[in-house]
């Protein structure tokens, strides 16, 4: 899986790199008991700090979507991928509040959020996502 990461972003690069990962769960690209590099390479291969690979494959492990181990490696999970949850509804309702805040104020009709929202929808589920 080929990453990239907006350095300039304000996202930080652990979340980014946790979205990318997820991303390419749900598109497919990469598959239940899938090995992911290990925290040294895929800091190396991306040229950033150790630390930040480690905080975002632990909240990838706490969210269930990796297993690690000690002599596999970091693992996507063989496990049930995470389910929705109460506790996840609220989180996403909070995530995309701002986003559809800000699209009206911007003078954004909501017949194109929701075609937005359905376009990328369709991409990552049929796996054209992009990484």
């Amino acid at each position: 899986m080929l990453l990239s990461l907006n350095l300039e972003s304000e996202t930080p690069i652990y979340i980014q790199l946790r979205n990318k990962i997820i991303e390419g769960i749900a598109s497919g690209e990469l598959k239940r008991g899938e090995s992911l590099p290990s925290v040294r390479a895929l800091a190396q291969d991306l040229s950033v700090n150790m630390h930040t690979i480690n905080k975002a494959y632990q909240l990838l492990k706490n969210d269930g979507f990796i297993q690690i181990h000690r002599q596999k490696g970091v693992v996507i999970t063989l496990d049930e991928m995470p389910k929705v949850t109460e506790e996840y509804t609220r989180n996403l309702e909070e995530n995309i509040r701002p986003l559809i805040a800000e699209s009206i104020c911007r003078g954004m009709e909501r017949e194109e959020f929701l075609s937005i929202c359905e376009k990328l929808f369709k991409e990552i589920k049929k796996g054209g996502g992009t990484s």
